[in-house]
């Protein structure tokens, strides 16, 4: 067998392998790849022989290509399918845009694996910076291995703590504004729909829904709070279950406006109206949200301002300021039909 560690012929040996076999940055591979004086010597031995044993083949023309993308930025979103990211990334695309840059937009469904994958390939490219919004079940540990890679890096709407920069709405305070609202109609049993307990944004909503139910002294039962998928089928599966309940809540505030979208549909199943029958908030405030029948109230998240603002802070790290931001941009609640309360902004 070839003394070499040549994977099977179905991967291709990247710079990244050969900076993880030498010890080495991607950077310091790409000098000794490119003859640079300033890799010391035993470095330079450290790096040729890893890809001595790894059997890397150096494309030059393709990396020429790759320098002459130097201003493609990469998306990483993680629901295109659910409206408000689409928002979000129209927003950043409007910056990178007028900035010059392209940007290299990716779908990870909510798939770590996914999420990998598409990382892995653009860090092929070498991106200038990144944005992404990390899929559930991304770990901290996910994001710092990016600081490896040697591009600039953005968290949107999922924070992962100090030390990585990141945009997101203030969730926590969103969520309480809603249900007070809800609570200053007259509601005492107010239910929680959507989103799962080991996602960030769903900790904070569910947390300023709890807040405010027990700042109000209001009793919580846990067969209230429905956990599941950010989807119209969690939100009609969720108001079918809660209204078969002997305590049956009166409201609920969704994780996210499509949620509140899927339990519009089943209280019309029911025969029943959202506003008259059952409250009902949702969060973020799509387009959407001021079309359905009634009209959804709904805590308003300003998504084309979040997506501009990451993208800022993208460029101003390509610039090289480093220091990592963690912006929380304020939220509004907006009253519409769906909640039975008055018809405006603010509560």
């Amino acid at each position: 067998m070839n003394a070499r560690e040549t994977p099977s012929s179905a991967t291709r040996v990247t710079m990244i392998d050969i900076a993880r076999h030498a010890g080495v940055s991607k950077s310091t591979v790409s000098l000794v790849l490119q003859a640079s004086p300033q890799v010391k010597a035993e470095t330079r031995e450290k790096v040729l022989s890893s890809i001595d044993k790894l059997g890397y083949v150096y494309n030059r023309g393709a990396a020429n290509l790759r320098s002459a993308r130097s201003n493609i930025v990469g998306m990483v979103i993680n629901d295109l399918a659910n409206p408000f990211f689409a928002e979000l990334a129209v927003g950043i695309e409007r910056v990178f845009h007028a900035a010059g840059y392209i940007p290299f937009i990716a779908n990870t469904i909510e798939n770590p694996r996914r999420q990998a994958e598409v990382l892995r390939s653009m860090s092929e490219h070498d991106i200038a910076g990144l944005i992404i919004c990390p899929a559930r079940g991304t770990r901290p540990a996910d994001i710092a291995a990016l600081s490896g890679l040697g591009f600039p890096t953005v968290l949107a709407m999922r924070r992962m703590g100090p030390g990585f920069s990141s945009v997101t709405p203030d969730n926590l305070r969103g969520a309480r504004r809603a249900t007070e609202h809800l609570i200053a109609l007259g509601h005492r049993r107010i239910a929680f729909f959507g989103g799962y307990a080991d996602m960030i944004a769903q900790n904070d909503r569910c947390g300023g829904w709890r807040a405010a139910m027990e700042a109000a002294d209001l009793a919580i039962d846990p067969g209230w709070i429905i956990e599941g998928p950010p989807n119209r089928d969690c939100g009609a599966s969720a108001i079918a279950r809660v209204l078969d309940m002997d305590n049956a809540p009166t409201a609920a505030l969704c994780f996210n406006d499509v949620v509140a979208f899927g339990v519009l549909s089943g209280l019309e199943r029911r025969g029943l109206v959202a506003g008259k029958d059952f409250a009902l908030v949702g969060f973020d405030d799509v387009a959407e949200a001021r079309h359905t029948n009634p009209p959804l109230s709904t805590v308003h998240v300003d998504t084309a301002s979040l997506g501009e603002r990451a993208a800022h802070l993208v460029l101003r790290m390509i610039g090289g300021d480093t220091r990592p931001e963690e912006f929380v941009s304020d939220v509004d609640l907006v009253v519409r039909a769906s909640s039975g309360g008055s018809i405006g902004r603010g509560e």
